[in-house]
């Protein structure tokens, strides 16, 4: 306990921005990430062949390919397509796709849970079948849905330690533990403290889904 303490002293300010920077890092991600995976989503919906193909192989992709191997790809191969890219920005760029791919997944799951027959009636009644989707269909998918994403948020918050393999202007956690375990003799109190922090940023996230689960369960 000596140890954390005088580690807290020493890098207290530096651990309180590492976890700032990855929360920022976990909500950028998610929050773009949800929202393409919901566009993938309705793609693949729609009666064109070759759409859903695309958008199926989309998901496949980014599902399947390590997050490593991802950022390493656009941080080193996109250059020499002239691509430019900044750390920060490849780093959430990586996270959103593959949550993207995860929450088109999901979200699929979720419309095989409602009634065929809702569909059905709504196109009966003059709905047109976007409007079916956006209006019908999707609304309790997500509902059908917030254990899930409630879990892949926890993953991509976990998941933002691939910062520390590219120079970011601020360090997140595991960056963080890094440095001071090569700069110290502190590196197993440090990874003691960020290990707390990544355990309260769980717990929290897990608590506000469940929460939110409550509230919007659907009574079957």
């Amino acid at each position: 306990m000596d140890g954390v303490s005088r580690l807290l002293a020493d890098y207290g300010p530096a651990f309180w921005q590492a976890l700032l920077l990855t929360w920022k890092l976990t909500a950028l991600s998610f929050v773009a990430g949800f929202a393409l995976g919901m566009v993938v989503a309705v793609l693949r919906l729609l009666p064109v062949g070759p759409l859903r193909l695309a958008m199926t192989v989309y998901v496949e992709i980014f599902r399947n390919i390590p997050s490593v191997a991802l950022l390493i790809f656009i941080v080193f191969a996109l250059p020499d397509l002239n691509v430019l890219i900044d750390y920060e920005a490849s780093v959430v760029l990586t996270l959103t796709l593959v949550c993207s791919a995860f929450t088109a997944d999901y979200i699929r799951t979720g419309i095989n849970t409602v009634a065929g027959g809702q569909a059905e009636a709504a196109l009966s009644l003059g709905m047109r079948p976007m409007r079916v989707i956006t209006a019908v269909v999707l609304p309790q998918a997500l509902r059908a849905v917030v254990q899930p994403m409630t879990s892949l948020l926890i993953a991509l918050m976990l998941s933002t330690s691939l910062a520390s393999q590219v120079p970011l202007p601020g360090r997140e956690l595991t960056a963080l533990v890094s440095k001071i375990a090569t700069d110290s003799a502190a590196g197993m109190a440090a990874f003691a403290v960020a290990a707390a922090m990544y355990v309260a940023s769980g717990l929290l996230i897990a608590w506000a889904g469940a929460t939110l689960e409550k509230k919007v369960r659907i009574l079957r």
